[in-house]
């Protein structure tokens, strides 16, 4: 497909994206840029968060994965449907009972000021390690089929691409983001569905025989019952339990989009649906993968990056068509994930870490304050994607999720702590905690196979990191116990 026609299709789209952040963002005030004014519609917000949730990890490396993993990640996925569950029926009554903007603020009401910006400061860790990753590789595909055409570096493509998200997420904030992830959804599930499609028409397979050829090779192969191995069922499915309940609930990114709903119900509502259809799409996914691994295979295409096969196939050896379908869904997918990350690190550190809502600052300096906290943390995305160009090999969706064990770690360990005793802690020696819990988890992952028998960890790892955590605050409680003022 023609670099030209690649860009001419990124910009249009690009531009629609433009168009709607600014029908949304008139009149826009602090408020709007937070929670929407709570007028959130809960369906707009299910479906807007799929790709919010996926992201061009999920629309590039989950496909490519397959050659190495099969289906096996189908077990993480239904771990999935049991922290959407937990979310719905746990955390969020409690984020509406206490009328949060950003969530961390409960503890600071449970443990003190200390475990409040310690929890909010490994959020914003988290999402900046996990979002730069996602955006690294959707910059890394652009320029390599696109950009490099012209001998554009690729830093300059990581600039250009956290420009046009800051640019258009500054002023409406959540209210635009709710509304254009929406469309974003819309695209990136129509490429994946057209994309399996157009490679089924080039091997002469419907829809019939791509399912009956999935079935007989070992690609759809789901459960690994090898303990020791990384992708051991009970793991997959315990992990994605956890998984769910630290990158979605315990997010500030995923949750203000359903504190942007109207109120409680909606908000279960939203995550009741949003789960369903996660399943489903995950699926839909991992056929992709299938499909494409089947189509390598049958015409001797060697792709030594699993995340790059996905592109190799439908950009290098199919028609204009498909090249165009295969743009609209990355760009849609990273556009999707990268503007509700910027909007919620700009959020917490604003609220958590500033404090800004305690202080009777006027509308003109909260916002003039909210600006410069936007860039600030663009230009932190920026230098980050620029630092994961030195990384390579594994599939980005591992990298992410095994990051996320020692990030999201500490998070699980406090808010588990919080909502299971009523116990209270030194909140000076929370810090030194969570930082710990994560030092401690990275030995037993180097470690694992000499001391635990072969055993190798996983996605599990979060798990570990968090009951750590919990250890932890348990050794340094108060030893009288006192009046917490939420349970």
């Amino acid at each position: 497909m023609s670099p030209v026609l690649m860009l001419c299709v990124f910009c249009v789209y690009t531009s629609l994206i433009f168009v709607i952040s600014w029908v949304t963002s008139r009149r826009a005030d602090d408020a709007v840029f937070y929670l929407g004014n709570r007028q959130s519609p809960w369906y707009v917000v299910a479906y807007g968060m799929i790709g919010a949730s996926l992201s061009g990890v999920t629309f590039l490396s989950e496909p490519g994965q397959v050659r190495d993993t099969q289906f096996s990640y189908m077990m993480v996925v239904f771990g999935y449907m049991v922290g959407y569950a937990v979310i719905a029926k746990v955390l969020l009554p409690l984020y509406y009972r206490l009328n949060l903007t950003s969530i961390y603020t409960y503890l600071d009401q449970r443990f003190g000021s200390r475990t409040h910006r310690t929890g909010a400061s490994f959020f914003i860790l988290s999402r900046g390690v996990g979002a730069s990753l996602r955006m690294f590789l959707t910059a890394y595909i652009l320029h390599l089929f696109v950009f490099q055409y012209w001998g554009i570096s690729f830093g300059v493509v990581a600039f250009i691409f956290i420009a046009l998200i800051l640019l258009y997420t500054f002023k409406g904030g959540i209210k635009t983001i709710v509304w254009t992830d929406t469309l974003q959804t819309t695209f990136m599930m129509a490429s994946v569905v057209v994309s399996i499609f157009l490679i089924g028409k080039e091997m002469n397979w419907g829809v019939a025989e791509i399912f009956h050829r999935m079935k007989e090779s070992e690609l759809s192969t789901m459960m690994v019952t090898d303990w020791t191995d990384r992708r051991f069922f009970l793991k997959q499915f315990l992990s994605g339990i956890f998984i769910t309940i630290v990158m979605t609930g315990l997010d500030q990114d995923m949750m203000q989009k359903n504190l942007s709903c109207r109120n409680l119900r909606d908000a279960q509502k939203n995550m009741f649906t949003f789960g369903g259809i996660l399943l489903p799409i995950n699926l839909m996914f991992l056929t992709l993968g299938a499909v494409l691994v089947m189509y390598a295979q049958a015409n001797n295409i060697a792709v030594a990056e699993t995340d790059r096969l996905f592109a190799e196939i439908v950009v290098n050896r199919m028609g204009a068509f498909a090249g165009i379908v295969f743009v609209i869904g990355l760009v849609s997918s990273a556009y999707s994930s990268a503007d509700g990350t910027l909007t919620a690190m700009t959020t917490s550190f604003c609220i958590d870490i500033l404090g800004t809502d305690r202080y009777n600052l006027s509308e003109k300096k909260r916002i003039r304050l909210r600006y410069a906290i936007h860039f600030l943390f663009a230009a932190l995305l920026f230098w980050l994607i620029l630092m994961w160009k030195q990384v390579n090999g594994e599939a980005i969706i591992n990298q992410v999720f095994t990051l996320a064990g020692y990030t999201y770690g500490p998070l699980l360990g406090l808010y588990a702590f919080g909502l299971c005793t009523r116990i209270k802690v030194r909140d000076k020696a929370v810090p030194f905690i969570a930082v710990a819990s994560p030092v401690i988890s990275w030995l037993l992952d180097r470690y694992s196979e000499q001391w635990f028998l072969g055993y190798k960890f996983g996605f599990e790892l979060l798990i570990v990191n968090g009951l750590i955590t919990f250890a932890g605050l348990w050794a340094f409680r108060r030893k009288k116990p006192e009046q917490i003022r939420v349970s």
